[in-house]
């Protein structure tokens, strides 16, 4: 475990002084010291990790959830809305596409719908720090296409779950999918309506019991969640929604961070033991593909993002870079395909996919006025981004 850390922090640390994203890199570390690569081995079988990789991801949807609140859905209107809804339509629409066209099988193409289709909150957060772009206004768009997603998520996940669980027959599925969908509304019902109740259970000034209280929380809705067909990712983050509503949400916020971090690593070098560099070669022109679309398809949305909020050709381009890469949420249905036993060329397939877009997505980004030059309206520069894509345009406080 320590060797795990190590390694991942060391590549973290070198891929960061030329701007990489650390997620590939520690999936990257995973497969370098994985038992498919020649060379030293730090552990023979991933699944010695199984428990380490669970609590990441637990930890992982637990933060999002915290981050997220029932007001963001009204704040961006009905603007947002309809952005996150296209986007949606478009990329989880070609992904459902592309992977009834790959012939893999309808389970797998379900899962390589979600894949495709939904952005990786932690990267593009991390893109639009970086590139100091939180004032921008096309900002608050892309930020309101993430909240969307995320919703999208919670649902997508549910309906999922009963599909992979290999139910027997369609009344077996329903009855699969009524029981999560049932347990789903009352944590949802808990996060609306009990958040009172919660918090006073939660609230000590003691930091110690706070992370103690936190994490059993999560860690144990999530494992309840599985008995009932829920992914325990999906437990994990209606826990977070309720307790980031609680008047210890931002102590939590900040005490569960590290913790995030810590075990997120292990969740992404877990996922890299696993992988067989031969596997990816198998599957390179499918990821190629898939990549290709993708681009297609974030290009497409911005300028319908764009459309919306009568932003200009530089807004459109960085709407359309910043959204491509595909990061955590990938890796989890990765995870969970893999626990259903479909076709095990996913597995390959998504990690190359998400390697190459977290590689390219930052660069991409930085370079988006690139893009803005061939879009309709485009007339250069890297600072343009406004309705009519001037350098002075105003830029637009957003919180994130």
């Amino acid at each position: 475990m320590g060797g795990a850390f190590l390694a991942a922090a060391v590549l973290a640390r070198l891929g960061g002084r030329i701007g990489l994203p650390t997620i590939p890199l520690f999936i990257l570390a995973g497969i370098l010291l994985g038992p498919h690569t020649p060379g030293y081995t730090l552990l023979s079988n991933p699944h010695d990790l199984e428990m380490l990789s669970a609590l990441g991801l637990v930890l992982l949807l637990f933060y999002l959830g915290l981050e997220f609140h029932m007001d963001d859905l009204k704040t961006g209107g009905r603007k947002m809305a309809i952005a996150g809804g296209t986007y949606l339509a478009l990329n989880v629409g070609a992904g459902l596409g592309f992977g009834f066209a790959l012939g893999w099988g309808t389970s797998e193409a379900l899962v390589l719908a979600g894949v495709l289709g939904i952005s990786s909150s932690a990267i593009v957060t991390k893109i639009l720090v970086d590139l100091g772009r939180i004032g921008n206004p096309e900002t608050r768009p892309i930020l309101g296409i993430i909240v969307v997603e995320d919703v999208f998520l919670a649902l997508y996940l549910a309906a999922l779950q009963p599909i992979l669980s290999g139910a027997d027959s369609l009344s077996a599925m329903l009855v699969d999918g009524g029981k999560a969908f049932g347990f789903l509304l009352l944590l949802a019902l808990a996060a609306r309506f009990g958040t009172k109740i919660i918090g006073k259970l939660m609230n000590t000034k003691d930091d110690e019991l706070l992370v103690i209280s936190f994490l059993g929380a999560a860690v144990f809705v999530a494992g309840v969640s599985e008995m009932f067909g829920v992914a325990d990712a999906i437990g994990a983050f209606m826990v977070g929604l309720m307790l980031g509503s609680t008047t210890s949400g931002e102590r939590i916020l900040k005490l569960v961070h590290p913790l995030r971090d810590a075990f997120g690593a292990i969740f992404f070098f877990a996922f890299g033991l696993s992988i067989d560099p031969g596997d990816l070669l198998s599957v390179f022109w499918p990821v190629l593909a898939a990549v290709l679309l993708t681009l297609a398809m974030n290009v497409a949305a911005g300028l319908a993002a764009s459309r919306i909020y009568s932003f200009g050709a530089q807004a459109t381009a960085n709407i359309a870079t910043t959204l491509v890469a595909r990061g955590e949420f990938a890796l989890i249905l990765a995870t969970m395909a893999a626990g259903a036993g479909l076709d095990k060329r996913l597995s390959p397939f998504i990690a190359g996919y998400v390697l190459l877009l977290a590689v390219l997505a930052p660069l991409a980004a930085g370079r988006s006025h690139w893009l803005a030059r061939i879009l309709p309206g485009g007339r250069g520069g890297p600072d343009g981004g406004g309705k009519d894509g001037d350098k002075d345009q105003e830029q637009i406080p957003v919180s994130v």
